[in-house]
């Protein structure tokens, strides 16, 4: 579980298969009809694919979003992948 930071979610729990495509995104906390839509819509993506699309995307005045964290979180996943 990645805990993000600088955001309304409180979590991250994110996997992939073995071929880095993601099989399944949960958020926890944050605006839920949003981050559930992002969920379905990069699972089935390359993690490579995702965060290229996603990185650096702000919400208002913060330095940050729940897209840019979840990238965060699939380079904390690509670091350290299931044993």
């Amino acid at each position: 579980m990645y805990s993000p930071t600088g955001v309304c979610s409180r979590g991250i729990d994110v996997t992939a298969d073995e071929n880095e495509v993601i099989q399944q995104v949960f958020f926890i906390g944050g605006c839920h009809g949003n981050l559930q839509g992002i969920s379905q819509l990069v699972r089935g993506q390359k993690i490579d694919d995702v965060i290229s699309r996603l990185q650096g995307i702000r919400c208002g005045a913060k330095s940050t979003s729940c897209p840019d964290q979840l990238c965060e979180a699939l380079r904390e996943l690509k670091r350290a992948p299931l044993q």
